[in-house]
């Protein structure tokens, strides 16, 4: 891409505080910037795996310099979050009830949420559980994917076969320390090996021989990926993971939206955002063929990237979040008037 890369937070950027809060009895850190001038919103950011709250640095300076206060949460087991054992801590509408809370604690009637990989799965049932509170949404990679009469496994997909290694016992037993966590992360972000060694496969998971001979991402700095394996350590891979074992639960906390789904009635009314990968093979943007059906309004976007958009293709991001934020800005300043 010929446009240079946008500005980002660091770890330690003076322009964001670490922030935290008791959720429904859970103990949540998050980071918080705000804008230089007037506030026009809040907007939470919702991460997946393996990430952090630091994964939206190359977003936050562009939102809060849209007006906007920005919340980037770490999610369930991450970082200085808890991270209980129980699987249950871990569905999409606990999440959800936990976002709420936030917001709640906040002050906050009215929030904006954007979301990635599992945070992107999770935006979508946060506005089905609280639509009242969510003014709009947008989600990185993650397409939707609507309540399921029935359940069927999502390792039943030949692009989600990676995840039986995920949510299984012993990848979590095979990582664990600052060292072994650094290269795991470091294996997903895109390292390869000298000779083309591959780091990970969607049909397989993690390469687990071939961790330590990976060269280094080109995806993130040695300061930040340091950053990562000591926020990875804090908990170990247990609670991350939990995320890949939530399946059933999920299934049964989806049964509350069948009626309207059957009734055609499943509706989001808020405007929403789906921006694709054109490279993921883990959310290919043919898995959101169809979605438009469940949206009032909705806008589509792509980057050449993989699941890495955010990183790889930030300046693209950004121009997208400008323009979509923007135009909600603007009629909201006029509606204040």
């Amino acid at each position: 891409m010929s446009d240079p890369r946008p500005d980002k937070i660091t770890p330690s950027d003076s322009r964001v505080q670490r922030k935290t809060a008791l959720l429904n009895g859970i103990n949540y850190s998050y980071l918080l910037s705000e804008p230089n001038g007037t506030t026009l919103n809040t907007i939470f950011l919702v991460h997946g795996f393996p990430d952090l709250s630091l994964g939206w640095r190359y977003q936050i300076p562009l939102l809060t310099s849209l007006g906007l206060r920005v919340i980037a949460i770490d999610m369930m087991g991450y970082g200085g979050t808890d991270a209980p054992e129980d699987v249950k801590y871990y569905t999409y509408k606990r999440a959800a009830d936990d976002i709420a809370e936030l917001a709640k604690q906040l002050g906050l009637s009215s929030i904006i949420l954007g979301g990635h990989d599992w945070g992107g799965a999770i935006v979508y049932r946060t506005a089905m559980h609280h639509p009242n509170l969510i003014s709009a949404v947008f989600s990185v990679c993650t397409p939707f994917h609507p309540p399921a009469a029935t359940y069927i496994p999502t390792t039943e997909r030949a692009n989600f076969k990676y995840q039986l290694q995920f949510g299984g016992p012993d990848l979590e037993k095979e990582i664990m320390g600052e060292k072994k966590i650094r290269e795991f992360l470091n294996a997903l972000y895109g390292g390869r090996g000298p000779n083309g060694e591959l780091p990970f496969d969607v049909s397989h998971g993690v390469y687990l021989e071939n961790l330590p001979i990976l060269r280094p991402s080109l995806l993130l700095s040695k300061e930040e990926l340091d950053y990562y394996a000591q926020q990875y350590a804090i908990h170990g891979m247990h609670g991350p993971t939990n995320w890949y074992r939530n399946g059933p639960l999920n299934f049964e906390d989806d049964k509350a939206f069948l009626k309207v789904l059957e009734e055609g009635k499943l509706k989001f009314e808020m405007p929403v955002l789906f921006v694709a990968g054109t490279r993921d093979t883990a959310l290919p943007p043919s898995l959101s063929r169809g979605m438009e059906k469940y949206f009032r309004s909705l806008t589509r976007g792509e980057v050449d990237a993989s699941h890495w958009a955010l990183w790889e293709r930030p300046a693209d991001i950004n121009q997208y979040l400008k323009e979509w934020l923007g135009g909600m800005i603007r009629i909201s300043e006029k509606a204040n008037l």
